[in-house]
C-alpha cells in the first residue's frame, strides 16, 4: 500500500483528511461507507464530505480519540476504496466538534476576520468546516457542520436467529445489517480477512446477507473478527449458514 508522508509535520489529532475518493459515489454511499469500514478502529463523531466540486474525491473522518485516528491512518493507508487507494493525513483544521468539545471553538465570523487580520490564506487543504458553513442552511444551528452520523435515527433489520445453529462452514449468515447496506460495503468490509470469494444480499430480504469464503477456517477468522460489528447503529448478528 502507498505512504503517505506527513512533509508538513500535521500533529496527530482526531479528524483524518482522505482525498483520491472515487468521485461517481454519491455522498450519501460515500459517507456509510468511509462509516463502516473505519468505524472498526473506534467510536466515530462524524463523517464530513460534500458535493461541490472543489470538494469531490475529499472526506473528513473525525474520532473520539487521537489513538484511534493514528491507527486507522496506518492500517487504512492505500486502502483500495471504490477501486481506488485512499490517500489518509492528519487534518489541518480542527473541526468544529472538537473545538467545542474542548473549548476552543470559534465562531466562524470571528475566526475569519482573525485571519484576514493576519493575512493569511489556507492552501492544499481545505477546511472542511468551511466547506459546509452555508451549505445547508437546516445545520445553520451547528455552524453548517453536518450532524453526526450517531445522531441520525436508523431503523435496521431485526435479527432472525436460527432455530438451530449451522455447523461451521464455508458460508456466513450476516443479520441486522442497515436496509441500505450495499454489496460493495460488505465486501470492503470482509474483504480485509483472506480468502473471501463472494458476497450476496437477498433484495426481497434487507437485512441480511450470505458472505462466502473457499473454506470454514478463513470464515471463522472473519466472523470471530467481525461480530458485532457496528454498520451505523446496527450490530452485525454473524453465524454459519446452513445448507
Amino acid at each position: 500500500m502507498a505512504e503517505i508522508s506527513q512533509a508538513d509535520e500535521i500533529p496527530p489529532n482526531m479528524t483524518l483528511y482522505i482525498n483520491n475518493l472515487n468521485e461517481k459515489i454519491k455522498i450519501d454511499q460515500l459517507k456509510k461507507s468511509l462509516h463502516a469500514v473505519f468505524s472498526q478502529f473506534g467510536k466515530i463523531l462524524d463523517v464530513l464530505a460534500f458535493k461541490t466540486l472543489k470538494h469531490k474525491g475529499q472526506a473528513w473522518v473525525i474520532f473520539e480519540d487521537v489513538s484511534s485516528a493514528t491507527n486507522a491512518l496506518r492500517r487504512m493507508q492505500g486502502f483500495p476504496f471504490y477501486d481506488k487507494e485512499m490517500r489518509i493525513k492528519y487534518a489541518k483544521t480542527k473541526s468544529d466538534i472538537i473545538a467545542k468539545a474542548d473549548g476552543t471553538f470559534v465562531p466562524r465570523e470571528k475566526r475569519k476576520r482573525h485571519e484576514e487580520k493576519g493575512g493569511k490564506k489556507r492552501k492544499e487543504q481545505l477546511d472542511p468546516n468551511q466547506a459546509s458553513a452555508g451549505l445547508n442552511p437546516a445545520y445553520a444551528g451547528a455552524y453548517g457542520a453536518t450532524p453526526p452520523l450517531s445522531q441520525l435515527p436508523y431503523l435496521g433489520a431485526r435479527p432472525i436467529v436460527p432455530e438451530a445453529p449451522a455447523p461451521p462452514n464455508n458460508i456466513l449468515f450476516v443479520q441486522n445489517l442497515p436496509h441500505d447496506a450495499t454489496t460493495m460495503m460488505l465486501q470492503m468490509l470482509f474483504n480485509q480477512y483472506p480468502g473471501l470469494k463472494d458476497v450476496r444480499t437477498v433484495e426481497t430480504k434487507p437485512g441480511i446477507a450470505f458472505v462466502e469464503y473457499e473454506n470454514e477456517m478463513q470464515s471463522t477468522v472473519a466472523m470471530q473478527a467481525l461480530q458485532g460489528f457496528k454498520i451505523q447503529q446496527n450490530q452485525m448478528l454473524i453465524t454459519y449458514a446452513k445448507k
